[in-house]
């Protein structure tokens, strides 16, 4: 099972870059533990740079990944509080979730609408 697993996060990018150097490059990428490039939209970054205040930029890490864990079928994790502030900052989390030992856990659902309203930027990782 492991082995399936590993092929499935092969599309998972192993370097994520903040958005500042994302939207400073000609042709945004970073590359996969599959050993591909990881093409960003270029027009979601753009709409990433204008909804988030410039001190999160440098901060924030993309793609933002979502966890599954299979012991926890309805749901996934984030564990980064930046991608968190992103996320609030953009209103799609409420401002009154917390992350609790390090994790913020939301429905799959939420993190797969997401997914799909910031193409590229958002990947989500199976444990």
């Amino acid at each position: 099972m492991r082995t399936e697993m590993n092929k499935l996060n092969d599309g998972i990018v192993s370097e994520r870059k903040s958005l500042a150097q994302l939207l400073l490059e000609e042709k945004p990428t970073a590359r996969t533990k599959g050993g591909k490039d990881h093409l960003f939209d270029t027009a979601t970054l753009r709409n990433l740079s204008e909804k988030l205040p410039k001190n999160l930029h440098d901060k924030l890490k993309l793609p933002i990944l979502f966890f599954f864990d299979n012991h926890v079928p309805d749901s996934c994790y984030l564990n980064d509080a930046h991608a968190l502030q992103a996320l609030q900052t953009l209103e799609e989390i409420s401002r009154l979730r917390t992350m609790q030992q390090g994790r913020l856990w939301v429905g799959r659902s939420i993190a797969y609408t997401i997914m799909k309203k910031y193409p590229t930027v958002v990947q989500i990782v199976m444990g």
